[in-house]
């Protein structure tokens, strides 16, 4: 106990040093927090204003107020925010028509989200599901909005039912091209309205956003963490829109996109749905594991390797309440713990051994486009291993400087350019 207690001390040194370096290679543009985590999830929220889902300012006096590492901070000031942009959008005089609080509905929908994103490392917080009510709210008020409203679907998949919103992109009933759209690790479906939707629906596209286990409102609602087939949940909604749907649907140009973590989810999907015409992801993931073990230091790796789940178990624990630890390694083995619904850091580092690409890669039998990102700081180099295996099947598409980030946060306009360009070339 004594060398575990020694090697811990170093432990939680060098793990910090890691942690600020995780996610520290961002594309160059002006920081808004001196926290590499926070920096980057600002430019989140940031991010969604081009296309309704923040305002500039709010978020930019949102990151003035914020104590960079104290996630307590970060929550009160977005909830905060939140909270006044609920009370503006639920004002009699600018709540005359749907329409002109529309954008103030989704504003306050994803501070909300932002009020949350830090909070998992405590399972029973009640402001994990309070705050998730008030975001679903807000941004359901956001949908009543649209010219065509969203509409939330709940589609039965054997043990778990996948929450879903579907937006057509016209009145008019006829089959058109559709995105099946799903996130990753962290994010709400919620988010990927701003990132994609938005500009898919501009461009004819009908688009249909999904949660499945993990994610958020599944995790919450059925208590059901991360599952590594999932085909389990991107087959039963392809079921979904080739019936129920049928008549909106044009079955030969079915798209699916996996954005983030949702990179391993949408390609191990694709391996095992030959239903769908294109495969987009936002970047592809071959080995989840390596990801989370980057978040180790040598002693603590050390330690995990020897299988020792105990000591592992303790270490983790430790770094974890030690207030000097990373916010990008705190919040990374947070989430992790919470997404898979597992207590022990040992069994959840043991469970993502099984998101691996490595044998479905060859059962991919669709073109892929691949979004590579030159400041991935969580998938490094995946995307384009990742494409190599495939081959001709995919389509590199290497995103560089401002745009370069994970994901390309802050930059969602040269994304959109970018995969419906391809689309175009593919569906034409």
């Amino acid at each position: 106990m004594d060398s575990l207690v020694l090697s811990l001390g170093s432990m939680i040194v060098t793990a910090v040093v890691l942690g600020s370096t995780l996610v520290m290679a961002q594309a160059p543009v002006l920081p808004l927090s001196s926290d590499a985590s926070f920096n980057f999830n600002i430019l989140v929220a940031l991010g969604e204003a081009i296309y309704g889902g923040s305002d500039i300012a709010p978020v930019l006096g949102a990151a003035l107020e914020i104590d960079p590492g104290n996630f307590s901070s970060y929550s009160d000031v977005f909830r905060d925010l939140a909270d006044h942009t609920k009370a503006q959008a639920q004002d009699p005089v600018n709540a005359y028509d749907p329409v002109n609080v529309k954008d103030t509905w989704f504003s306050a929908a994803n501070y909300f989200r932002r009020a949350d994103f830090y909070l998992h490392g405590n399972w029973t917080d009640p402001l994990i599901d309070l705050f998730w009510k008030e975001q679903t709210a807000a941004f359901d008020n956001g949908l009543a909005g649209l010219p065509v409203p969203g509409k939330r679907i709940r589609i039965p998949a054997g043990q778990f039912t996948i929450e879903t919103i579907w937006f057509s992109s016209s009145l008019q009933i006829s089959p058109r091209p559709t995105l099946i759209l799903g996130t990753g690790y962290d994010n709400a479906q919620e988010d990927l309205y701003h990132t994609f939707v938005v500009p898919a629906l501009a461009r004819g596209w009908n688009c249909l956003t999904y949660e499945g286990p993990g994610q958020p409102s599944v995790r919450r609602g059925q208590d059901i963490g991360f599952i590594p087939d999932w085909e389990r949940v991107v087959t039963p909604i392809v079921d979904f829109l080739l019936t129920d749907l049928a008549e909106e649907v044009a079955a030969s140009q079915l798209a699916l996109l996996g954005y983030s973590f949702g990179g391993y989810l949408a390609a191990r999907a694709a391996a095992f749905e030959p239903r769908l015409s294109a495969l987009l992801l936002d970047g592809a993931v071959y080995d989840f594991h390596s990801t989370v073990v980057a978040m180790l230091p040598p002693d603590l790796l050390e330690i995990y390797d020897t299988g020792n789940k105990s000591a592992f178990d303790t270490a983790i624990r430790a770094v974890l309440d030690n207030s000097a630890t990373s916010s990008n390694v705190r919040w990374g083995l947070e989430q992790g713990l919470w997404s898979f619904n597992i207590k022990s850091p040992f069994d959840f580092f043991e469970a993502t051994l099984l998101y691996t690409a490595k044998d479905i890669l060859s059962k991919i039998n669709m073109p892929v486009w691949i979004a590579n990102s030159e400041y991935d700081g969580f998938f490094p180099g995946q995307s384009k291993h990742v494409a190599d295996i495939l081959g001709e099947r995919a389509t590199l598409h290497n995103f560089t400087g401002v745009a370069g980030n994970h994901c390309q946060i802050g930059a969602n306009q040269e994304l959109g350019r970018a995969m419906f360009a391809w689309l175009h070339q593919i569906f034409r």
